[in-house]
């Protein structure tokens, strides 16, 4: 089916520019493309691992949905997973993000990415005309959704940067008067304070992480261009999204309803998805969570006047003596502060034993524990200030621009060996 679909866009578009690689400067035009994947194979694996940010990534997934392989995207220098007896009738595995805990595989039919692809150019008006610039990476269900997908299922050219670096994308874009540019975060952060977006850039998407409002409204105001927040999961593709033209004032609004997506909630307020691109399963052991079109997400949500609004996760919450908070809402009143650039808060057992936890704050800023302290309480009740800070000079991203929550905690009990830590 992803195959047949290629043929037909190629031989749609064959003469029109396809893909152009700016580290090495060739292009392909439609046609081109098709041939050189043609000629591509796999070897006798039953699995293909499409890998790196060039062009061998797509000739590597052409040459797997030509070959009835099964994919499975990695990062550069990611291990591939022992591949065997995958569900009836998947074509793709994708690794979940890992932000709360070990990453696991999700599989997926043909008609399920078709699906997600159909909904993301539909929804967020993906056109042939504004190629896509691509400076996230392809083995992230983010990445491969909104810039393999579109190009190989709905003849949106693609423009690869072999980084995100502010004069490579400076020099990838020169030539482009209209571009649709999909990023996360930080990228557009370090692009912003480097005046470094390009000027062709005529539709803006940041997926992956929690968008800064201050960061939406500065880029705004000083160039006029709205970023739009996109809200997935690896799971079921997109979810949500903000198509309005003016910036957010609200953080926790993460957009309306993807086109032919339906969203609810459950018992315990966490978000529901379901639509025709929810994965089949995980793989290789299910959950009730994922099953039957349907995905339960762990994340707190408010659905209002149609829109979704992220109230934190489930798992996160952090437990202070019977009494809930989201470190969500901690993080969100520390960035109020002009001198704070990226927090990230967690909560961590705590030596007083019952049941309690710890509230725990790692922070880049220009600012100490004496100033933030009166100012969260300001703002906040004085159980939900942290009891222990942590000030570093970066939070460290993935590849996906995704920072683990998970990853942190655990290191911080890891490099805090004189504490007793009670679970």
């Amino acid at each position: 089916m992803l195959y047949e679909r290629w043929c037909e866009i190629a031989g749609e578009r064959r003469d029109e520019l396809a893909l152009r690689d700016a580290a090495s400067g060739r292009r392909w035009t439609f046609a081109e493309l098709f041939a050189a994947g043609e000629v591509q194979t796999i070897g006798r694996s039953c699995t293909a691992f499409p890998q790196g940010h060039s062009s061998g990534f797509i000739l590597d997934l052409l040459a797997g949905w030509r070959e009835n392989k099964m994919i499975c995207p990695l990062e550069p220098g990611q291990s591939p997973p022992e591949v065997s007896r995958p569900p009836k009738n998947c074509v793709h595995f994708k690794f979940t993000s890992a932000t709360a805990g070990a990453a696991r595989l999700v599989a997926l039919t043909a008609q399920q990415l078709m699906a997600d692809a159909d909904n993301i150019v539909a929804t967020m008006g993906l056109r042939a005309d504004w190629p896509n610039l691509g400076v996230v990476s392809m083995a992230h269900s983010y990445g491969f959704s909104n810039l393999a997908l579109p190009l190989l299922l709905h003849g949106i050219p693609l423009i690869l940067t072999p980084a995100p670096l502010p004069e490579i994308i400076r020099c990838a874009s020169e030539n482009e008067p209209a571009i649709t540019f999909a990023a996360v975060p930080a990228m557009w952060r370090a692009w912003h304070e480097a005046g470094a977006i390009p000027h062709g850039v005529r539709l803006a998407i940041s997926a992956g992480a929690p968008l800064s409002v201050d960061l939406e409204q500065a880029i705004f105001k000083s160039r006029g261009l709205k970023i739009h927040n996109f809200y997935g999961a690896s799971e079921c593709g997109g979810i949500a999204y903000d198509a309005s033209e003016t910036p957010r004032t609200d953080p926790a609004l993460v957009g309306t309803p993807m086109q032919n997506v339906n969203v609810s909630l459950n018992d315990l307020g966490c978000l529901v998805v379901r639509s025709r691109a929810v994965a089949e399963s995980y793989w290789p052991e299910r959950s009730d969570s994922l099953d039957g079109g349907t995905f339960q997400s762990n994340d707190l949500a408010e659905l209002k006047d149609g829109a979704v609004y992220l109230r934190g996760r489930q798992g996160d919450q952090i437990n202070v003596a019977g009494r809930k908070v989201s470190p969500e809402t901690v993080e969100r009143a520390l960035l109020a502060h002009p001198q704070v650039r990226e927090c990230l808060v967690f909560g961590v057992p705590s030596p007083e034993g019952e049941r309690t936890e710890t509230i725990v704050a790692v922070i880049v800023a220009g600012a100490g524990e004496k100033e933030l302290k009166p100012f969260l309480l300001q703002t906040l009740p004085a159980w939900q200030v942290p009891r222990e800070w942590r000030f570093v000079g970066s939070l460290s991203a993935n590849a996906r621009g995704k920072i683990s929550r998970a990853e942190w905690r655990r290191n911080f009990m890891a490099e805090t060996p004189h504490r007793l830590f009670v679970s």
